[in-house]
């Protein structure tokens, strides 16, 4: 199914030509953005995926792991690649949460509603990738300017080199400062008071670890471990640290120097040789943001025309579900199956007018917002609740309430993975 004009090109960015005419454009080459050019070729819709970064960028750009729980699994499944990436990482049968302050006692909890695995980042990035037509993604572009279309015409997308393209649909998957999120008006993000760490440790001969999510807590100091294969493990840590500046965050050695420091003497020596031994490569630090989840349910701007957002651009959230990545591979389902539905009854239409075309595609991208919504929301709050548990500073009224909200409408800690996002 084919919805617009012009050659589609796997080559970095063109250069000052003349306004190019594409069906469904995905502005980011991440997770969310292959996932859903994925899940669109499937359906039998063409896509081109614009990312900014150049062609053969360092694989420590794509981060180090995420954890993929049993709605993230059903959505892989869907796309056709749960096989091959199930054959990455190792099976992750329980959390173990251990707390190091005195009095407080360590539980173990099983996995629920099907398996736990955590996937190397870049591992998902190549996978998705490579089950791509050769030209959906194009590398070096990085979007400055939108214009939103209107009843009667198409969004207009400007890149950095000058050139333009004229999208009959556009899905901005463009992460936590998405240029599509804000042209659509949407809210900005908010931040947490906690920061996060997260990083990669290779142990050539083997490490002694049991296949478990490890939680441990100290003071106001969380630190998580999950190995992914019997020679890698991921970890990452959440903490407040308010001295470290723009550039600090830049350099691995600075981040790596300064997480030992304040971790040291705190946690155990195993612990702190995994930060120290970590491959700087994929050492990353993040001030953790989100979309509060009373914002995802009075919104109304995911959508205009022919225009919406997935992934973090929509829903950004805190790492304490492990559900980021997961959400942002239901979006791509649900979206893709939303617009196929719409783009056949387009395809029975002869001679389908412009405006009736841009209104069947606007009811596909609501469709595709109304189903979501709700899911959202929920992890969202779960998420938000979870963070406030998290931080010390937060006031003893505020972690009683998020208690209760935690009890009453959480009380399965892994009931957000029962979630099934149907078939494409």
């Amino acid at each position: 199914m084919e919805l617009g004009v012009g050659m589609g090109m796997g080559e970095s960015g063109r250069r000052n030509e003349e306004v190019e005419k594409k069906g469904v454009v995905i502005v980011g080459g991440g997770i969310c953005g292959l996932a859903t050019a994925l899940a669109l070729h499937k359906k039998g819709i063409e896509s081109l995926v614009l990312e900014r970064s150049p062609e053969g960028y360092a694989v420590s750009s794509w981060g180090s792991a995420i954890g993929v729980q049993g709605n993230g699994w059903r959505a892989l499944h869907q796309l056709g690649v749960a096989s091959s990436l199930r054959k990455t990482a190792s099976l992750i049968p329980l959390v173990r949460e251990v707390s190091l302050d005195k009095g407080k006692p360590s539980r173990e909890t099983p996995f629920e509603n099907g398996e736990a695995r955590c996937l190397k980042r870049t591992d998902l990035i190549n996978t998705l990738a490579s089950a791509l037509p050769p030209g959906t993604i194009r590398f070096g572009c990085q979007v400055v300017s939108l214009t939103l279309g209107t009843p009667t015409s198409y969004p207009i997308l400007r890149l950095q080199d000058g050139s333009s393209i004229v999208a009959k649909i556009l899905i901005g998957c463009d992460g936590a400062n998405s240029v599509i999120a804000k042209v659509l008006g949407l809210k900005p993000t908010k931040v947490f008071k906690l920061s996060g760490v997260r990083g990669l440790t290779n142990y050539p001969d083997g490490h002694s670890f049991p296949n478990e999510f490890v939680r441990m807590r100290k003071q106001s100091i969380a630190i998580g471990r999950v190995p992914i294969t019997d020679k890698l493990v991921y970890w990452f840590v959440a903490l407040r640290v308010s001295h470290i500046d723009a550039k600090v965050s830049q350099n691995p050695e600075l981040i790596r120097q300064t997480i030992f420091e304040s971790l040291n003497s705190i946690f155990p020596t195993e612990i702190m040789e995994m930060v120290k031994n970590t491959d700087l490569r994929t050492l990353s630090f993040t001030h953790l943001r989100y979309r509060a989840p009373w914002d995802l349910l009075f919104e109304r701007s995911f959508c205009k025309g022919t225009v919406t957002v997935a992934g973090d651009a929509m829903h950004v959230m805190g790492p304490f579900l492990g559900q980021g990545g997961s959400a942002a591979l239901e979006d791509a389902i649900v979206l893709a199956r939303h617009l196929a539905q719409k783009m056949n009854e387009i395809d029975q239409i002869i001679d389908c007018k412009k405006d009736e075309t841009i209104k069947k595609i606007g009811d596909a991208l609501d469709g595709y917002v109304k189903e979501r919504r709700m899911r959202l929301v929920r992890l969202s709050a779960q998420t938000y609740f979870a963070g406030l548990l998290l931080d010390e500073d937060s006031s003893l009224l505020a972690k009683l309430i998020s208690i209760i909200f935690m009890v009453v409408l959480f009380g399965n800690s892994f009931g957000h993975s029962k979630y099934d996002c149907g078939e494409l």
